[in-house]
């Protein structure tokens, strides 16, 4: 383990040694050697300790990252403008997957015309995260409290928004080495009691052949393939059958995504806010994710047969909805500390060394039509 990081609760130190074992004795029965997707499904989402299934705070000052609707509640009023425009075309629902710590669904209900919603669902697999959810609406917004309702299955059908934001980068992926022709599955396998990576030589599989329709400029090279992620895509598209699908995350269009300079991947995890790269770091207690393949995610769409809306970045997406109006909305002195914290977080939602650039916005749509303002400057559809 790496001494420079902060050590674990007892607790919590007991709780992930428990998934070890597990996750070890899951190896032994695959003939010593497991998928890597397989070992991120279980240190994810192993029933009570996995990163998402177990009780530890994840996301804020005291988790181990901050997304951008716990950051700062523009995020969510911005968005909220371009939801403004597409609900009246649809029953009027939003669908919000992984809604982290409530902070962006507090946000976006505050935004919207009560008239306009219906219904707020949330889908979510932590029951940690859920409890925190459904205590900050209560509190904040007590008022749209009835409207919230969480959903332990998905729906038959679709017909609203859905939005997700840093949810796609969560699904376990499998991860890949392509070298001297051959293509490999990265693996977990047992060595001295120790989790390490091994690769296995494939020639056949679903694995196989989403690896085989990519080749990268130079080898040897590893990294990751989403196939959780275009079933998810593909599923939603099935069962949509009004309105639009928003996912917000950081990644790249395919090109950039196995770029030569990516050589090693994108995976990280992330602990106490510093980024790990060992991803066998005290499982159950690291969030692990890794880049969005956008390029893949509308090949998904359109193959089920939803209308690609647009791509951008995220800065891109804020300004063309005015977030610079929402900030100056909020505050009728802009020498008040409360503006002047705003700013510095509008900054970090937009400056390109920030979230800015790397976090991108893609849209996608079945039987609606309005102006996207979201999308009206700096379109990037035509780099996917």
């Amino acid at each position: 383990m790496n001494k420079n990081l902060p050590l674990p609760h007892p607790d919590a130190e007991q709780a992930s040694l428990h998934l070890q074992q597990l996750i070890a004795q899951n190896i032994i029965t695959q003939n010593g050697w497991l998928s890597f997707h397989d070992y991120m499904n279980m240190a994810l989402f192993a029933p009570n300790l996995g990163y998402y299934t177990g009780g530890s705070h994840k996301i804020g000052s005291a988790g181990d990252f901050v997304t951008a609707p716990s950051l700062t509640p523009l995020f969510g009023l911005t968005i909220a403008k371009q939801m403004e425009a597409l609900l009246p075309q649809t029953a009027g629902n939003i669908y919000e997957f992984g809604a982290g710590t409530g902070e962006l669904a507090v946000s976006l209900l505050a935004g919207i015309e009560p008239t306009s919603l219906q219904n707020y669902y949330i889908v979510d697999v932590s029951p940690e995260l859920k409890q925190r959810q459904w205590s900050l609406i209560a509190e904040k917004l007590p008022e749209h409290v009835h409207k919230v309702v969480f959903l332990e299955q998905l729906p038959d059908e679709f017909d609203g928004i859905i939005i997700g934001n840093e949810v796609l980068d969560a699904m376990p992926c499998h991860v890949t080495r392509w070298q001297d022709g051959q293509i490999f599955e990265m693996g977990v396998a047992l060595e001295h009691n120790q989790f390490q990576w091994q690769a296995k030589a494939i020639t056949e599989g679903a694995v196989f052949e989403a690896a085989s329709r990519l080749t990268p400029a130079a080898t040897p090279f590893t990294s990751e393939l989403h196939l959780n992620q275009i079933s998810f895509i593909a599923t939603l598209a099935q069962r949509l059958k009004r309105g639009a699908i928003i996912m917000i995350d950081y990644g790249f269009d395919e090109a950039q995504f196995y770029h030569p300079q990516r050589s090693m991947g994108t995976l990280i995890g992330h602990y106490r806010h510093h980024i790990v790269d060992d991803p066998f770091f005290w499982p159950g207690l690291m969030d692990l994710t890794s880049h969005v393949n956008f390029t893949a995610i509308a090949q998904a769409a359109v193959d089920n047969d939803l209308d690609l809306i647009g791509y951008t970045s995220q800065a891109h997406f804020l300004f063309n909805l005015g977030i610079t109006d929402v900030l100056m909305s909020r505050h009728s002195d802009i020498n008040h500390k409360e503006y002047l914290q705003d700013a510095a977080h509008l900054q970090q939602l937009i400056a390109p060394h920030e979230m800015g650039e790397l976090f991108k916005v893609i849209a996608m749509g079945k039987n609606i039509d309005v102006d996207w303002q979201g999308f009206a400057h700096g379109d990037w559809c035509h780099k996917l």
